[in-house]
C-alpha cells in the first residue's frame, strides 16, 4: 500500500514515466483539495498520476479584469470508493491545487513564455496526515534525449556489473 519515506512522508504514489519523458527542473509541494470518498479511496488503492498535468485558468471578476489565477490537477485519476454508494466522485474530475498566489504566477509565467509543462511528479501523506502533491516544472525531452539517456542508462549498468565481477574474482 503506501511506503514511508525518511522524512516523515508516506508515498501514495508516483509518476515514474515524469523522468523518462521530461527534464525536471523545479519541484513544489502543493495540497490538493478532495472529497471525503477520494481520501478514503487513496487509503484503500493506488491512485494514477501517469497522464495527468496541471492547468492554471484565469479567475475574471467584474469587468473583465483577471482578479486571480487558480492551479487545477487535470486526468488525475482516483478509482471510486467501494462504500461510496450515491456520494462517490467522479474519477477523473479536476482538483484544486492550494499554491501562494506567488508561486501560481510564477509558474504561470513559465508556462507562457518559456514553453514548460506542470507534471505531479508524486503525491504523498505529509507528517501531519494531509495528502500533498510534488510538482514539477518540466520541459519535454526529444527523442534524441531519450535516446542519449538510455545509453548511458545501459553505460552504467555496464561498469557496474563489470566492477562487481571484479570485486568477486579479487576474492
Amino acid at each position: 500500500m503506501s511506503k514511508p519515506i525518511t522524512d516523515g512522508t508516506t508515498l501514495i504514489a508516483s509518476n515514474s514515466s515524469a523522468r523518462a519523458d521530461y527534464f525536471l527542473e523545479e519541484l513544489v509541494e502543493a495540497g490538493i483539495v478532495l472529497q471525503g470518498t477520494e481520501i478514503k479511496s487513496i487509503r484503500n488503492q493506488t491512485p494514477n498520476l501517469k497522464d495527468s498535468f496541471v492547468d492554471i485558468t484565469n479567475i475574471k471578476k467584474g469587468g473583465g479584469k483577471v482578479a486571480s489565477l487558480e492551479a487545477w490537477l487535470v486526468n488525475f485519476h482516483i478509482g471510486p470508493y467501494s462504500h461510496g454508494n450515491i456520494w462517490n466522485h467522479e474519477p477523473r474530475r479536476r482538483r484544486k491545487l492550494l499554491l501562494h498566489s506567488k508561486q501560481i504566477t510564477r509558474m504561470y509565467g513559465a508556462l507562457t513564455q518559456e514553453g514548460k509543462t506542470l507534471i505531479p511528479t508524486r503525491l504523498y501523506f505529509s507528517p501531519s496526515g494531509r495528502v500533498k502533491v510534488e510538482i514539477a516544472m518540466a520541459k519535454g525531452k526529444k527523442k534524441g534525449d531519450k535516446r542519449a539517456d538510455q545509453k548511458k542508462k545501459t553505460h552504467d549498468r555496464e561498469i557496474d556489473q563489470a566492477l562487481k565481477q571484479r570485486r568477486r574474482n579479487e576474492e
